[in-house]
């Protein structure tokens, strides 16, 4: 009686060791996959884009794309958000997420105090926005960062302020933002990332690469297996976005998969070329965990 009494009891802990090791897999931090079961990790092709292209065109880019851009703001540019009320409708069609707020531009940001009031500002405006939207606690949000190089220490207050707003109402920072090098001065190169990453209150920050310079980048590309977004020169890199519309000329003059006559990208099924595009890779269908 005792003997099977202890068997029993090591087959139910071996089978409770098996689902915690499953979960632990299934709930891995979004940004960060797990290495498939033969030791490579899978890529997946993603798009962004500032203006929503309509339903029709979703449907079809799904065929190409597993993730899409999602904005919580009017993009650079544009006075309205055009995603607005579309999160259900894109989820249904199995699409994952890249969730974006629009970031100011440095000159924008005149002083220490102003910068914090400002980050404060739109970090809960961006988890308002979110949660609008039904995305649900945990989801990342990746604040849009044009600008190349260093940033000015005033931008960093403000990315210390808008992450200590996120975090408060249970989402998680990130930043879309450049991996591209920019020479300093003669013995100094600095990548807005490295920049970021050397700033305490961002050294967390899951960050979205863009680096569309050939090489590294394929160019205008739609490989059945999207390059690694630790190609982008981030090894930690959770999304790489290696192709913009309209292309930069002097990055891209090398690109083994060329743009369109017009300059732009256009996925595969697309033949009218009446949506252009960027185009990203990840380890995972949904970068920002947005689907859930």
């Amino acid at each position: 009686m005792t003997v099977l009494t202890l068997k029993s009891a090591l087959t139910k802990l071996c089978s409770l060791l098996l689902i915690a090791s499953a979960m632990s897999f299934v709930f891995a931090a979004p940004g960060r996959v797990p290495p498939m079961p033969d030791g490579t990790a899978k890529s997946y092709l993603g798009l962004d884009r500032n203006i929503y292209p309509g339903d029709d065109a979703m449907k079809l880019l799904r065929n190409d794309f597993s993730f899409t851009s999602y904005w919580l703001s009017p993009p650079p540019g544009e006075k309205n958000n055009t995603w607005g009320g579309k999160r259900q409708f894109l989820r249904s069609l199995g699409f994952g997420f890249v969730v974006l707020y629009r970031g100011p531009d440095s000159s924008e940001l005149k002083t220490e105090a102003a910068a914090k009031a400002r980050g404060t500002r739109e970090g809960e405006e961006a988890a308002a926005s979110a949660r609008a939207e039904s995305f649900s606690p945990g989801t990342i949000i990746f604040l849009d960062i044009e600008e190349g190089g260093r940033l000015p220490e005033t931008y960093h207050t403000y990315l210390g302020a808008w992450s200590e707003a996120l975090v408060r109402t249970g989402f998680r920072p990130g930043a879309y933002c450049s991996s591209m090098p920019v020479r300093e001065d003669r013995n100094t190169t600095i990548t807005t990332v490295r920049d970021i990453r050397d700033h305490a209150a961002s050294r967390d920050f899951v960050i979205w690469a863009y680096n569309d310079m050939c090489p590294p980048s394929p160019g205008c590309a739609f490989p059945q297996d999207p390059p690694a977004p630790s190609k982008s020169g981030i090894p930690d890199a959770a999304v790489w976005q290696f192709a913009q519309s309209p292309r930069r000329k002097e990055f891209t003059k090398r690109c083994p998969a060329k743009y369109a006559a017009d300059g732009n990208c256009y996925a595969p099924g697309d033949t009218q070329h009446a949506w252009f595009l960027d185009v990203n890779s990840s380890a995972s269908p949904d970068p920002s965990a947005g689907a859930k």
